[in-house]
């Protein structure tokens, strides 16, 4: 019995699926990229790809060029048919038609990226609704205070409130004047004082409103 051949493109066969391949595709390809291309239509194995494209190269049949140590393979330029001058034309048209197309998709990818970002930057439908729930607890609740504070009796009138901020600024205008005169007594004193400051205080019993943290409000 004669044994079974390895596939359809098995031996010289898969040489010619590859040269074939290259014409038609014209772009070079690694023998990795033209096995996972090719395996499943052709049944091909890595082991004979590398081989094929090897002999190809080493036939003149295509190109070889290594970039480190990866070889790529491509079509000899020099025995594709020459492209007539309509043929040339009608390729110019074509790549400015894709060129036009493709400035249009980028423009819709920069426009598609944009509107990404604005949704993703926003609230989903659950955190809108969580935020509107809590909105409206906060709104029962302020209108709740709102209304016992009007039912309150207590209500302090316009007048009654100028009149308490009219002493205030009484009071304090007075505690200023009196720290004042109290201060500049107290340092005549000092200059013929043979102690410090606060060894004086202490004798005397005075105390400051530093001592209390007591801050004196400010002018209005």
């Amino acid at each position: 019995m004669s044994k079974g051949r390895e596939g359809p493109a098995a031996g010289g066969g898969a040489a010619a699926v590859l040269l074939r391949y290259l014409r038609e595709q014209n772009r070079p390809y690694s023998a990795q990229d033209a096995f996972g291309n090719l395996q499943r239509e052709h049944g091909l194995g890595k082991a004979a790809v590398v081989k094929a494209l090897e002999q190809l190269a080493q036939q003149g049949r295509v190109r070889e060029k290594a970039y480190g140590k990866q070889k790529i393979y491509f079509a000899d330029q020099e025995q594709l048919p020459a492209a007539s001058d309509a043929e040339l034309r009608g390729l110019d048209g074509q790549i400015a038609a894709l060129s036009t197309k493709v400035q249009a998709l980028r423009q819709s990818c920069r426009q598609m990226e944009a509107e990404l970002k604005d949704l993703n930057s926003s609230m989903t439908t659950p955190e809108m609704a969580r935020e509107m729930e809590e909105l409206r607890k906060d709104c029962a609740s302020y209108t709740e205070k709102l209304e016992r504070i009007k039912s309150a009796t207590n209500h302090v009138t316009p007048e009654e409130k100028e009149r308490v901020c009219s002493q205030q600024k009484l009071y304090c205008k007075e505690w200023r004047r009196r720290k004042r005169m109290a201060t500049e007594l107290l340092e005549a004193i000092l200059e013929g004082y043979p102690k410090s400051k606060k060894q004086f205080f202490e004798e005397v019993g005075i105390e400051t409103d530093e001592d209390h943290n007591v801050t004196l409000p400010a002018a209005v």
